[in-house]
């Protein structure tokens, strides 16, 4: 029977980041894919135009729905935009007991859009981080969390210590963005664990931490431990990226069905 996972994040119309993509990617890797949607975004692969966020009242609807008839094995949450949803999707996750949790701490898009207010960054890292399984942050991203620089992979490591330590949460530093050929780094707290990847030459990266955030969740959901699920998440990502997909006019999205021929 295939394990039910859940996605809680915003909605990509152009269907390569949020939603679509974390559905694409849970049906790819085997499981049964749901989604609570925390915001619509009118968005391509050259930009964020506008978002339409999801009120409170009925994120909590949608959560209580799911929770209640088809309990999720693991949760990938991405996208929030405010402090309130922040607030009610925590609240909800402790309620229902939810587990393998996997945020990925989106704040900027591959194009540059800011997707979080500001005072939602903090509510993300005090009631939501507690709660992950693992958080997976870009080298943006972790600099923001930590406040510190990361030019080298052990200033990844440092970042992730002091994530660690801030949020009690295990942290799946992703590297890239110039730094190494994709090499991430994982810290639980005791044990630091090197993924080694090679750079795929593909400018084509939209819905590339959504897509592996959702597939981490998906192996965790199976049975795999957090290790070989971030193990598998990786090949699949890099598969994906290989069949170098090549759509829009910005920076396009990667082939999630890359094995249907």
């Amino acid at each position: 029977m295939k394990k039910p996972v859940l996605t809680i994040a915003g909605s990509d119309c152009s269907g390569g980041a949020g939603i679509q993509a974390d559905l694409k990617t849970m049906t790819m890797n085997g499981v049964y894919g749901m989604s609570v949607i925390t915001a619509l975004t009118a968005q391509n692969t050259m930009g964020v135009e506008g978002i339409l966020e999801v009120g409170v009242d009925f994120l909590e609807k949608q959560l209580d729905a799911v929770f209640t008839d088809i309990f999720p094995e693991a949760v990938k949450i991405g996208m929030l935009s405010s402090k309130e949803l922040i607030e009610t999707i925590a609240d909800r996750l402790k309620r229902y007991s939810a587990v393998n949790i996997v945020v990925d701490p989106v704040m900027v898009s591959t194009s540059g859009s800011k997707l979080i207010a500001d005072d939602a960054i903090e509510t993300m890292c005090t009631k939501l981080f507690p709660l992950a399984s693992v958080i997976t942050p870009n080298i943006p991203e972790a600099e923001i969390l930590s406040g510190i620089e990361i030019k080298t992979p052990d200033h990844m490591i440092k970042a992730s210590k002091i994530i660690n330590e801030k949020y009690s949460c295990a942290v799946l530093c992703k590297g890239g963005h110039s730094l190494n050929d994709a090499n991430d780094l994982l810290f639980d707290g005791e044990n630091i664990r090197w993924f080694r990847g090679k750079r795929i030459d593909n400018p084509n990266t939209h819905g590339t931490g959504c897509t592996l955030s959702s597939a981490i969740a998906s192996n965790l959901a199976k049975g795999y431990s957090m290790e070989d699920s971030i193990e598998n998440a990786k090949r699949y990502i890099s598969e994906a990226m290989s069949e170098m997909l090549d759509l829009g006019h910005g920076r396009g999205p990667m082939d999630h069905g890359y094995f249907i021929k």
